[in-house]
């Protein structure tokens, strides 16, 4: 038997972007492709930005431009600009910057002079230069390795810093942006930093109100009453109530937009139920206080702490230096302001306890129902195998794998077979439709319960309390692509966004995409999502590949969704747009017929037109190449 050896031969040293590179996971978090808010080419471009935010904080530089095409990202401040002699340590040498001698910068997230380098060693190319008193400094590098030292140089340009990168392919395979989630990026910084303007892609952010300003501009449809905006030291809040099921919150530190919330959102959520049941001194029931609520808040720590690497959800139990618990923090100073604004505003506090009283009757009158539908999702789980589970999820705050927690939501056997069989069993997990959903347009919440498959799905999510529960981070439609299976999603969207709208909101729905066809010769197969794909691929195979045109999930093997599933998957996120109204979206798609939409479908005839004329290019073909080509239709 063969003896590991373990001598001095085995011990390595890496430079620090060999490391970088090697653990990109350990400074960025997930690499992904672009689909998802979180992914690693965003947080390249929160790294750079969040170094002129701080700028702007020592009062130096209210502009900040950012542009975002053809991959390359370049963000320019006018600040005070790195010094001129230091700009090639600050983006190359660990642990360097500016932040570890100053006090201003105690209530800052990234105090480990790590992220512009992290953004320079995952960068296929990183251009940077810095402008001060009519001189400027540049240098470029190529995969964290400097290429290009410029001498200094006389310079008319204003003083502040400009970065220029391309995120690596090598690291971030087949990656894009998607400016949706840039836009929001961009608004929240302005949110948090009133007077700040930012010019993304030419067009100018900026805030007046903070986070007045964000419920103001994401809530669907009007406010109950008018939004409640309170300031004090190191802490703003905002909130609300609307028209639609759940909770839904924005919280920040330092100016990290911590998705995932963590001790401070819950601190929020306690105390604005305990000063409200104090303000009507009656006892109601959390639940029905919040049920609607739209909320934002912000809050400044020293050193915060956060429970992973993407600092999404805060860990910090204390209030530094003073050492007062968070739940205090934030009780304390809910007790006076939102108790003096409820004083000074009756009306407000009129529409509030008219909205609680509400909730309660629903609530009431869903109690004996929601424990017969429990009961039954129990039952049909453990019988009717209608979920295949994972052995990680969301909840698993110690495991790494957790933010690639994923639930397919598929029709059919033939196709939630051939995913299951494909999975990966530790994060991927099935759930099996049995035909079409209800169009749950217009209806109450208790048809979640009443509905055999919406009850079903809100027990493997487990949303039915609280989101916080929510079991996958990634819920992935994986429908047929033909009409049965556009409407299939059409209706699965309809009952998301009618009753658990937030799962939409924050980034956690998305639609698979699946080939159209593959192409193939003995020696390579390709698959292709498109006509273009399709026609690339047959010029680099050449004359007669062997051409197959997917019409359903069930139609593609095991053997082969392992690739669509897995580190190539391609997920198409689903967005709403800062101007979307659910109610309006889901009036005008799933609302009786309406001109508008009849005219809509008159003028996007067009595409069952080229449908046609796909169609008829691949019988030609398949008559030219019939003992070369197979079709499945």
């Amino acid at each position: 038997m063969a003896e590991n050896q373990y001598t001095e031969d085995n011990i390595r040293s890496l430079d620090w972007k060999e490391h970088i590179r090697l653990r990109p996971g350990m400074y960025i978090g997930k690499l992904g492709d672009g689909a998802a808010a979180d992914d690693g080419i965003y947080i390249l471009v929160k790294e750079v930005i969040d170094n002129c935010i701080d700028e702007f904080v020592m009062g130096n530089g209210k502009r900040i431009d950012v542009k975002v095409k053809d991959g390359i990202v370049t963000v320019r401040d006018y600040g005070r600009g790195i010094p001129l002699g230091k700009v090639i340590d600050c983006v190359s040498q660990i642990n360097t910057g500016g932040k570890y001698d100053s006090k201003a910068f105690k209530k800052s997230v990234g105090l480990n002079g790590v992220g512009t380098k992290a953004v320079n060693a995952l960068s296929s190319r990183f251009r940077v230069y810095s402008v001060r008193d009519g001189e400027k400094k540049e240098a470029i590098f190529i995969r964290g390795e400097l290429t290009e030292d410029l001498k200094l140089e006389k310079t008319d340009e204003t003083n502040g810093t400009y970065v220029e990168f391309v995120p690596d392919e090598v690291i971030f395979k087949k990656y894009g942006f998607k400016t949706p989630y840039l836009a929001k990026m961009m608004w929240n910084y302005c949110y948090l930093n009133r007077g700040l303007a930012i010019y993304f892609n030419g067009e100018k952010y900026q805030s007046k109100d903070g986070l007045k300003d964000l419920l103001e501009n994401n809530m669907d449809g009007d406010p109950l009453y008018p939004i409640i905006h309170l300031e004090g030291e190191d802490i703003e809040v905002a909130f609300t109530h609307g028209k639609t099921y759940g909770e839904d919150y924005y919280s920040f530190v330092n100016g990290q937009h911590t998705t995932q919330g963590g001790t401070h959102q819950s601190a929020f959520r306690e105390s604005v139920a305990k000063v409200i049941r104090d303000f009507y001194n009656k006892n109601y029931e959390a639940s029905d206080i919040r049920q609607s609520i739209v909320a934002a808040i912000a809050v400044k720590v020293v050193e915060p702490v956060f429970e992973s690497q993407t600092k999404t959800k805060l860990g910090s139990q204390e209030i530094e230096p003073d050492g007062k618990s968070m739940r205090a923090f934030i009780n304390d100073f809910l007790k006076e302001s939102l108790d003096n604004y409820l004083h000074r505003n009756p009306d407000a506090a009129e529409m509030i306890e008219r909205k609680i009283k509400q909730s309660e009757r629903e609530r009431k009158e869903l109690s004996g129902i929601r424990k017969i539908a429990r009961d039954r999702a129990k039952k049909a789980n453990l019988h009717n195998k209608k979920l295949r589970d994972c052995r990680i999820h969301l909840t698993d705050l110690k495991d790494e794998r957790r933010e690639a927690s994923t639930l397919f939501i598929t029709e059919g056997d033939s196709a939630s077979g051939s995913i299951t069989k494909s999975r990966d069993v530790n994060t991927q997990a099935v759930f099996s439709l049995r035909g079409k959903p209800l169009n749950c347009y217009g209806m109450t919440k208790k048809v979640v319960y009443e509905n055999e498959e919406f009850n079903l799905v809100q027990a493997a999510l487990d949303i039915e309390d609280d989101m916080d529960n929510l079991r996958y981070n990634n819920i992935v439609i994986a429908t047929d692509a033909d009409v049965d299976g556009m409407h299939i999603r059409m209706l699965l969207l309809t009952f998301f966004l009618q009753f658990f709208p937030d799962l939409i909101k924050r980034n956690h729905v998305y639609v698979l995409q699946t080939p159209l066809f593959r192409v193939r010769n003995k020696k390579k197969t390709i698959y292709c999502y498109s006509e273009d794909e399709r026609r690339n691929a047959i010029e680099e195979l050449g004359k007669n590949p062997e051409i197959t045109r997917f019409k359903g999930l069930g139609e593609i093997s095991p053997d082969e969704f392992k690739y669509f599933i897995g580190a190539d998957i391609r997920l198409e996120p689903v967005i709403l747009s800062k101007d979307a109204s659910i109610d309006s979206i889901l009036s005008y798609y799933m609302g009786k017929n309406t001109p508008e939409r009849q005219n809509f479908i008159i003028e996007n005839l067009r595409v069952e037109k080229d449908l046609a004329q796909t169609n008829d290019e691949m019988e030609t073909e398949k008559k030219d190449d019939s003992d070369n080509l197979e079709i499945a239709s």
